[in-house]
């Protein structure tokens, strides 16, 4: 697109590379470990749960490290890199722990990078048009992130074994390497060096605090999508559909995140994040009185997709707006971090109240507590405005 500087397309391109390598993986690898190395679920559990807490806890490290003087590129490639390298293996495990160890360096390599290329999309465009900017990378990630699984179903059709999906997925990962080495300028934006000021709460704007708490309130709250998989097995979805209906979804998140993207742009970031979470819990609400239609089953699981990307560009955009230029992959991190660790104790609470009380509360508790984010988010909105 004419109006996007060469960094951030490449960024886009990058991520949607990456996100076909990595979901060629993640809808198999429980299937994996349960299946092939005769892991129980358990180990499904520990595996998934250490990979994103380090993942989130590093995020805000290397935001800081990237504030600190560290370059940028040089970060991102880092990341990129790692993760590339790691991932494939996967397909050579004999157990668990090995397992383990890629997805936990896999996951290192997240979190080195994600604060780091925030940054750099933030300060290679003008603030008018960051929304679009987001946008345009959020749709490059969920569109790699459609094919990853149509590619995985492609293979298992044409009859190659489940561990040699894992080394095919390192094609991608390759050229996500070769296009970050040679195509990321070598000047993209980078922090000056400053003296080291500390990070505090009490001195980030009162929007940036709004939108972290509320943020992480919604995270919390959110219905993981191994979840809804099993929502829709249960009524009725076949297993085989499974890959196709996780690629529609990466779909829908694509095209909405362009769109939304684009228009925080106009309307103003507050707008785009009130409207998006108030839709999300309207579908929350709904998706337990689906029972028997297949279309409106096809319909709640899409729409819940479409609401999640429907505020990822103005979220990361309003930091870009507010954030201090000396803190910004600092706040990236932090934010990036709060999300991913308020993420973790969420799945399990939604586990628990499936199991004691059932889908019904489980959907209607996970409403509520995004009902108590939105009015935090419209609190901190209005005393702004006062």
């Amino acid at each position: 697109m004419p109006w996007f500087p060469r960094t951030v397309v490449v960024l886009g391109l990058v991520s949607f590379l990456n996100d076909a390598a990595s979901e060629m993986i993640t809808p198999l690898l429980p299937l994996f470990l349960t299946m092939t190395l005769g892991s129980g679920p358990v180990a499904v559990g520990f595996i998934e749960g250490v990979a994103e807490a380090t993942s989130s806890l590093l995020k805000f490290f290397s935001g800081r490290l990237a504030d600190r003087g560290w370059r940028h590129k040089s970060l991102v490639l880092g990341g990129y890199g790692l993760s590339n390298t790691v991932r494939p293996l996967i397909g050579l495990a004999l157990g668990w722990a090995w397992v383990f160890l890629a997805r936990f360096l896999d996951r290192v390599g997240k979190g080195l990078r994600s604060s780091a290329r925030d940054a750099i999309i933030a300060t290679s465009i003008a603030p008018h048009l960051r929304g679009r900017a987001f946008g345009f990378h959020r749709a490059m990630d969920n569109t790699g992130a459609m094919f990853g699984p149509l590619m995985a179903f492609w293979l298992l059709a044409a009859d190659v074994p489940l561990e040699q999906v894992f080394l095919w997925s390192a094609i991608p990962g390759v050229l996500v390497v070769l296009l970050l080495a040679l195509g990321l300028p070598n000047d993209a934006p980078r922090a000056v060096p400053l003296p080291a000021t500390r990070f505090r709460w009490r001195d980030l704007d009162s929007r940036l605090q709004g939108l972290i708490v509320s943020a992480g309130g919604l995270s919390l709250a959110a219905v993981p999508e191994a979840f809804l998989i099993l929502w829709a097995t249960e009524r009725g979805l076949q297993l085989t559909w499974v890959p196709l209906i996780w690629a529609a979804a990466s779909a829908v998140k694509a095209i909405v995140a362009g769109v939304a993207g684009a228009l925080s742009d106009y309307y103003g970031r507050f707008p785009i994040l009130l409207t998006g979470w108030s839709l999300r819990i309207v579908v929350v609400i709904i998706l337990p009185f689906i029972h028997t239609s297949e279309s409106l089953l096809w319909g709640g699981f899409l729409a819940y997709a479409g609401c999640l990307a429907f505020t990822e560009a103005a979220e990361r955009a309003l930091i870009g707006d507010v954030a201090a230029q000396a803190q910004r992959g600092t706040t990236y991190g932090f934010y990036h971090m709060v999300v991913g660790l308020a993420a973790l104790p969420g799945a399990l609470i939604f586990g628990v109240l499936w199991q004691l009380g059932g889908e019904m509360t489980a959907f209607f508790t996970a409403a509520t507590l995004s009902l108590m984010s939105l009015l935090g988010l419209w609190w901190f909105t209005v005393r702004l405005q006062q």
